[in-house]
């Protein structure tokens, strides 16, 4: 995972969609088939002091505090909490935990 190839807001908008979700308001959906251990995307956006909508917080090592928020300003905003979600985090790349099927919604667990 850590020689991941970061890919700009024009491709993930190739592979994840924004759509109503049965979960809550709107979700990330699969545009195609990913595979288990597939990068999907990184979350990025403005560092935040505060918790709130669409804020991801990131575990740090060298930082004053343990972990930075970052409150989410592309698609993956999105995700939607399930559990067990089908996607996971490593710091801001988030990666296929499982096998996703075109138009599956894309989910993590907010938990973990």
């Amino acid at each position: 995972m850590s020689n991941t190839k970061r890919i700009s807001d024009d491709e993930l908008k190739l592979l994840v969609s924004a759509l109503p979700s049965n979960i809550h308001g709107t979700g990330l959906f699969s545009r195609r088939d990913i595979a288990q251990g597939e990068y999907i995307g990184t979350f990025h956006g403005s560092e935040v002091k505060v918790d709130g909508e669409h804020v991801l917080w990131v575990e740090v090592e060298s930082a004053a505090s343990k972990y930075i928020g970052i409150c989410g300003e592309n698609l993956l905003r999105y995700l939607n909490h399930d559990s067990p979600g089908n996607a996971e985090f490593s710091g801001q790349d988030l990666f296929a935990r499982v096998d996703i099927a075109s138009g599956e919604e894309i989910t993590l667990d907010y938990s973990g």
